[in-house]
């Protein structure tokens, strides 16, 4: 029997709605019990949290039409070290968006081609206040990750 894929979740929230956000993702992914699901804040995320996934969920809000700094932090700390070891990846993206979350999508997007990942989810962009149907859409996000992960769907 082989090990368990491993799904790493990494978010930044500062009002908290990212956080619901994220607790829903997990929720979702913890549906599969075939996957290891880790869900850290983006500044106790590193390195070897990133070489151990087989599988990547990034949440921020967005500020000032962009990631949040801590977001960029992590890409910061973990891009040289990784560099060339992730590629193909699989991940997707979840922002909590004051105006509409593209700035954010589109720059995380330019950063994860620099890793060599590959999209596998369109990215769930929720404006404004969050409703319940918002964090079903976010359990969905987590458990159709969880669930490729482990049929080796990505």
């Amino acid at each position: 029997m082989s090990a368990p894929k491993r799904l790493l979740i990494v978010h930044h929230t500062q009002s908290g709605n990212t956080g619901r956000l994220a607790a829903a993702v997990l929720e979702g992914a913890q549906r599969v019990a075939e996957t290891e699901t880790r869900l850290l804040r983006a500044f106790d995320a590193g390195t070897a949290d990133l070489l151990a996934c087989n599988g990547l969920l990034l949440g921020t809000p967005e500020n000032f039409g962009y990631m949040s700094g801590a977001l960029k932090d992590f890409f910061d700390r973990t891009y040289y070290p990784c560099e060339g070891k992730l590629v193909g990846l699989p991940y997707a993206v979840f922002v909590s968006a004051g105006n509409d979350g593209t700035g954010a999508v589109r720059e995380i997007g330019r950063i994860a081609t620099g890793y060599g990942w590959k999209t596998v989810a369109e990215p769930l962009i929720v404006r404004r206040e969050i409703t319940p149907a918002d964090l079903e859409r976010a359990r969905e996000l987590g458990e159709a990750m969880a669930a490729g992960l482990a049929m080796g769907v990505f």
